[in-house]
């Protein structure tokens, strides 16, 4: 899954606690104890599923009697009215834990199926183009979301502030120039860490270039500038194209013939997909 299990089941501990409280009043007040059910999830709309072992650990952190089978695969292309999953055991359980686990489902799928139609569309201008997220995502959802990106087909740019050096406009003001920059980041980290600088103009790609960057950014520049840039470059450096990315431009940014392209849009401007929990089974 990619994921480390321990920090997820402690994140979802606090959002059972935060939903639940002192105790769900609609099901202990309807709902009898002895009352069992099967749940079936399925999908409202088209799209791509991420988060079913999200979902599994809900379910069965709440009530381990709980069991979670999943028909579908993360990753996998659903159409409406598809079987996702279904979890069965005490009715009340199932319904307690219903919306937590159905609101990351949701979210997760939204972006694996926003993520796949960028990189469809992308690999339409440039099948090697890579598509990737960004650091703009809900605070403590982060390794749920760049989950979803690789579901999706995407990649991960860096997870944080810790993995890889991002010099951006504010850090080359205050280093003083480009050059400065790039080169008190190299004495400052290992030899295993990249550095990324992100430039708006030729002139700023040419500095970066000279200052033996790893990875230069492309930041909101036009089409033509971007293959200009892909010219100068000439392999030199990892080229990625950022600022402004949609489904309706990706195609002909890919086609510049840039490595990457980084949209923050993949994790920060995403609707979820439709996803619904039904109760179809009772017996005592």
């Amino acid at each position: 899954m990619m994921m480390n299990k321990k920090i997820l089941v402690k994140k979802i501990e606090e959002w059972l606690e935060e939903d639940i409280g002192q105790g769900d009043i609609s099901v202990l007040s309807t709902v009898p104890r002895d009352e069992s059910a099967t749940g079936i999830i399925y999908a409202k709309d088209q799209g791509v599923i991420a988060g079913l072992e999200v979902a599994r650990l809900v379910f069965e952190t709440w009530d381990s009697s709980l069991a979670f089978k999943s028909t579908m695969e993360d990753g996998q292309a659903v159409d409406k009215g598809d079987v996702i999953a279904e979890v069965s055991g005490p009715a009340g359980s199932i319904l307690t834990a219903e919306r937590l686990a159905l609101n990351l489902l949701q979210r997760l799928s939204g972006i694996a199926t926003m993520t796949h139609r960028y990189v469809e569309r992308a690999q339409q201008g440039n099948p090697k183009v890579r598509i990737v997220d960004t650091r703009k995502t809900t605070p403590g959802m982060r390794m749920l979301e760049k989950y979803a990106v690789r579901m999706g087909g995407g990649h991960n740019h860096r997870f944080g502030l810790f993995d890889a050096v991002m010099i951006k406009d504010n850090h080359i003001k205050a280093a003083g120039g480009i050059g400065q920059a790039v080169e008190s980041a190299k004495q400052y980290i290992p030899h295993t860490v990249k550095v990324e600088v992100e430039v708006e103009s030729l002139e700023q790609l040419k500095e970066a270039v000279a200052a033996k960057a790893d990875i230069i950014m492309l930041d909101n520049m036009g089409l033509d500038e971007m293959r200009e840039a892909v010219q100068l470059v000439n392999g030199q450096a990892v080229l990625e194209a950022s600022g402004g990315i949609t489904l309706d431009t990706i195609e002909e940014i890919a086609a510049t013939g840039v490595d990457i392209i980084s949209s923050g849009a993949l994790t920060h401007s995403v609707k979820a997909l439709d996803i619904s929990l039904d109760l179809n089974q009772r017996k005592r």
